[in-house]
């Protein structure tokens, strides 16, 4: 494992932040987000490699890839308690050739966006994604063919294995120097949406909040746009991940997301909400229902920054992140 000197320096630009508040769902559009007077580079992460397990049953080590973007040093430094950070999990593509290549497992915007708010970034490549593709831990078994969902999907194995992941890039975050360990947000992204929501359950040292943007399994916008396969069993996992959530989190989804559409969505997190409350928890998870986003409402996270940084940038606010 290779440590991180403080002197890193990488390029940002300032995004926008902004708040909503659930189990309310608000469907008003907010401003566009202003433009950026100059072009801003892409930042540039530094790659660790962290040793995990393939997944937790899988009996040899592979090197995971963890991208690391501390801070830009030109518009912040880190404080004597360290930088806070997100850990961010990617999604996951529907092709294996697609997860071969897989390659930024973060967008280089919403790496912006956090550095903005002060926050360092990690985000690991699981394995069954890159180099590590023929591992695939996280395959659910359930696939579509000809419209139709075929097999018994198993999400809770495809989140038990992501989750491991991201628990060991944990770790590695919880070693370094650099980081203020009592300060950590977890996000993600389609199945690292759901991974976020379910490693929320886990309550990791210094994790405080969790962000999904557009989280679920097993869609396909070819084979059954908007329609996911076997969507009770997501409901399901969400429901069990609440029984055990200590800490806030606040799910975000666009109303034309072709790979759940938009009811289910809501339904996962009625089944959330019901089972927090069931277990006595007191933490909420927010939901942001978003506008349409073109052409597909999964890319929330990378076309409707004007739409949901208002809404993530209020939450980040009214718990004091």
């Amino acid at each position: 494992m290779k440590n991180l000197h403080l002197g890193f320096a990488l390029f940002a630009a300032i995004w926008l932040g902004g708040c909503s508040t659930a189990p309310i769902i608000d469907r008003s559009p907010a401003p566009s987000a202003p433009a950026e007077a100059l072009p801003q580079p892409d930042p540039k992460p530094e790659v660790v490699m962290v040793k995990v397990r393939a997944s937790e049953t899988a009996g040899r080590d592979v090197d995971m890839p963890v991208h690391v973007f501390l801070p830009p040093s030109g518009t912040s430094s880190a404080p004597r308690a360290g930088w806070p950070a997100v850990i961010f999990s990617h999604g996951r593509a529907a092709d294996a050739s697609s997860r071969m290549q897989l390659q930024s497992p973060v967008l280089p915007g919403h790496v912006r966006y956090w550095h903005a708010k002060g926050y360092a970034v990690i985000a690991p490549i699981r394995p069954g994604y890159g180099a590590n593709y023929r591992d695939d831990p996280e395959n659910s078994g359930a696939s579509w063919r000809n419209g139709m969902c075929v097999g018994q999907a198993d999400f809770a194995k495809t989140a038990a294995a992501a989750t491991h992941a991201v628990k060991s890039a944990h770790a590695w975050l919880m070693a370094q120097p650099w980081a203020d360990k009592s300060r950590i947000l977890l996000a993600g992204q389609s199945v690292g949406g759901l991974t976020t929501v379910a490693a929320c359950g886990q309550n990791w040292p210094g994790v405080l909040g969790c962000v999904n943007f557009s989280g679920g399994a097993g869609g396909n916008p070819t084979s059954s746009p908007g329609q996911s396969c076997q969507p009770d069993r997501i409901g399901e996992l969400m429901a069990q991940a609440a029984r055990t959530t200590r800490v806030p989190s606040i799910w975000l989804y666009a109303a034309n997301d072709l790979y759940w559409g938009e009811e289910a969505p809501k339904r996962w997190h009625q089944a959330h909400a019901e089972a927090a409350l069931a277990a006595g928890q007191t933490q909420t998870a927010d939901f942001f229902a978003s506008p349409a986003v073109a052409p597909d409402g999964h890319r929330l996270l990378r076309s409707g920054g004007h739409l949901w940084s208002p809404t993530l940038g209020a939450w980040l606010k009214k718990h004091g992140f």
